[in-house]
């Protein structure tokens, strides 16, 4: 059984907090305005966006006491002919040490922040050509909304956000052709690597359509399918370092299908394919290549190492199975408990078993497809 009404509640319990959410768009506001005002940097500033899991509408409530990080990027007029990747974060430390003293870190590609709710990662990229300023300018770029709350994002000039849209009269018109116009061809931008002295193509614009292209072929369930195993992980393999994060979301957008109906046949499916197109893989004790979106050249796994992708797809094996058995119990407490077994206690309990947390008893049996939450 599919059970849409427990997996609707299980993502309530999985997902950021509101406190957590506006944490995020709270330190990117405010860094944003410190930067504009910053002296040794007030020129070199061209944009800054949030990017990520946070943004792709793909993130998990972390376990624990630990805080959600989320990536800032901030967009330089410093050229990378000019500057080393250390000179660049040397700068933006400086920036970091005096408006968050005792609460920021260099890292090898970011600075570190820690604020009450959240933790930011401040990312700098080199400069990049002055035809994309007009892009990444934009609302579409520096908007702050997830795919979730921005269901109809498009990145050309047009697309107005929630809070501009608010005010202007002319804003349904607006949108239309927004939705109507071509959207831009963005490049990849460069950011530091302070470890090996060089600097790397990201594209977390590219990243972002994929998601929102994948996310409209599967029926708006896939960054739910995304959130569900990702929280799968983290409660099954706590001890594993890698992969995580956004290579297990590319692990997943590699093996979802297009045609799913619910989060559930998205979950059991996906972990079907995965242990499928991997057999091969493990059995010689390797690593599969996945490019990153918008970088070919980029394999997202290439920092994996066997023996982590095999404890990896040994359980996806065994989740495989267990989704499996849920999607096909013909009694509803077996599904329940099923699934329960697969994802944890953030799972609602069956009927059976007594109702905990605040969930609303069940009265009949949901039927597979009949509801849709993206």
């Amino acid at each position: 059984m599919d059970v849409p009404s427990y997996f609707r509640d299980f993502l309530k319990d999985i997902r950021l907090t509101p406190t957590q959410r506006d944490g995020y768009k709270a330190g990117h506001r405010v860094l944003r305005a410190r930067l504009a005002s910053y002296g040794p940097l007030k020129n070199a500033i061209v944009s800054t966006f949030l990017q990520g899991s946070y943004r792709r509408a793909t993130a998990v409530r972390p376990q624990g006491d630990r805080r959600p990080d989320v990536d800032i990027i901030v967009v330089t007029a410093l050229h990378e002919s000019e500057f080393k990747p250390a000179q660049v974060l040397d700068l933006f430390y400086a920036f970091a040490n005096k408006h968050y003293e005792g609460k920021c870190r260099q890292q090898g590609r970011s600075i570190g922040i820690e604020l009450d709710a959240v933790d930011l990662d401040l990312v700098p990229t080199a400069a990049p050509s002055e035809a994309e300023y007009g892009i990444l300018e934009s609302e579409s770029v520096t908007d702050d909304e997830d795919l979730e709350e921005a269901t109809d994002w498009r990145l050309n000039r047009l697309w107005l956000s929630e809070s501009t849209r608010a005010g202007r009269s002319d804003a349904r018109a607006i949108l239309a052709a927004a939705r109507a116009e071509p959207e831009w061809k963005a490049h990849p931008l460069r950011i530091p690597d302070s470890h090996a002295g060089t600097w790397e193509s990201t594209h977390p614009l590219a990243q972002l359509q994929w998601t929102r292209d994948k996310n409209a072929r599967c029926g708006g369930h896939f960054v739910n399918v995304v959130k569900a195993l990702k929280w799968w992980r983290n409660e099954t393999l706590p001890d594993l370092k890698h992969p995580k994060g956004f290579p297990v979301e590319r692990i997943i957008g590699e093996c979802c299908p297009d045609d799913i109906e619910s989060i559930a046949e998205g979950v059991a499916r996906t972990l079907a394919g995965a242990v499928e197109k991997f057999r091969g893989v493990r059995l010689m004790k390797g690593v599969p290549q996945l490019p990153d979106y918008g970088v070919p050249t980029h394999d997202v796994l290439k920092r994996i190492d066997g023996e982590s992708f095999a404890t990896l797809y040994d359980a996806m094996s065994k989740a495989a199975d267990t989704a499996k058995a849920a999607r096909t119990a013909q009694e509803l407490d077996d599904s329940v408990r099923l699934w329960r077994d697969l994802f944890g206690s953030k799972f609602p309990p069956p009927p059976s078993g007594g109702i905990t947390g605040g969930y609303t008893p069940r009265e009949k049996v949901s039927v597979p497809g009949a509801q849709r939450f993206g």
